[in-house]
């Protein structure tokens, strides 16, 4: 079990620091609005997920 946990570190701490980065660059431009910081985090949130989904797989057009 402990082994299961270091290993969704690395992956977790990756998908943390793109939604930080994008709430981070949102708000440095002067927007506070709480709903698009969410969203915005959300949206950081989906490129590593489907970077770890490696959508072409799913799709079944695999990488050649």
């Amino acid at each position: 079990m402990h082994k299961s946990i270091e290993a969704l570190k690395k992956p977790a701490m990756s998908w943390l620091r793109a939604s930080l980065a994008a709430v981070a660059a949102l708000y440095m431009s002067g927007i506070t609005d709480p709903k698009i910081l969410a969203n915005a985090a959300i949206a950081g949130f989906i490129g590593p997920v489907l970077k770890a989904l490696d959508v072409p797989t799913v799709v079944g057009k695999a990488k050649k």
